[in-house]
């Protein structure tokens, strides 16, 4: 599942992102999560599977965070051509003030 041509104008997303951080960590604490199944020290074997799959998780998260601002660049400019082709749908209401607004305020003392 690739993306289209459009979403190559797009900027990409910074290397740090939270899909990014998350998925990360979850690649990271899976791996600590099967050393701590197979009874092994947890935080001290296998470093380099959790290097990979904390690396694995990132790539992962880099890729969806394209993804999601993609679709909502889409979204966006799907909604903004819809407004401009109906500005009767969308004409600026007229301005209230706060006070016309909130009822009266009697303090009952």
């Amino acid at each position: 599942m690739g993306l289209p041509d459009e979403a190559k104008a797009l900027p990409p997303p910074g290397i740090i992102n939270r899909n990014s951080v998350w998925l990360g960590v979850i690649g990271w604490c899976s791996a600590m999560l099967q050393n701590a199944l197979n009874r092994r020290p947890p935080m001290k074997s296998g470093v380099h599977r959790q290097a990979l799959l904390a690396s694995i998780g990132w790539f992962i998260g880099y890729h969806v965070t394209k993804h999601e601002n993609y679709t909502y660049a889409r979204l966006d400019r799907d909604m903004n051509a819809y407004v401009r082709l109906h500005p009767e749908d969308f004409s600026d209401k007229e301005k209230k003030t706060f006070a016309e607004i909130v009822e009266p305020f009697h303090p009952i003392r």
